[in-house]
């Protein structure tokens, strides 16, 4: 089970990546969502997955360690907010440039007319 775990977290790991060195927007948000799920999956696997334990400490002396579960919880809401200013910014450069290409380079300076 543990190995099929991580060979997930490589998976989403290696497929982030990829998506990350695409030259157009969309692919690099993806690559970014994937990533912080990646870290996600793999910060919820530092607390060893336990079952039948409770998740607060009880008059039970065996528990589930809460601060990887606090970690992912703010992940989550950190990856939320990466996504939506990624996409804000991939749609403003769609809307300024004409394109969606990350690494164009245009000739028209600031404040230059043609």
């Amino acid at each position: 089970m543990e190995l099929l775990y991580s060979v997930c977290v490589g998976v989403l790991v290696s497929c982030g990546v990829f998506l990350i060195l695409r030259a157009r927007s969309f692919p690099i948000v993806l690559g970014l969502t994937m990533l912080s799920y990646a870290v996600n999956l793999f910060l919820f696997a530092s607390g060893r997955l336990t079952i039948n334990k409770a998740a607060i400490l009880s008059a039970n002396d065996q528990y589930a360690d809460p601060l990887p579960q606090a970690l992912v919880l703010t992940a989550i809401v950190i990856g939320f907010a990466m996504t939506a200013f990624s996409v804000i910014l991939s749609i403003r450069a769609r809307a300024d440039l004409g394109n969606d290409y990350v690494n164009q380079q245009t000739n028209n300076k600031i404040g230059v007319k043609k």
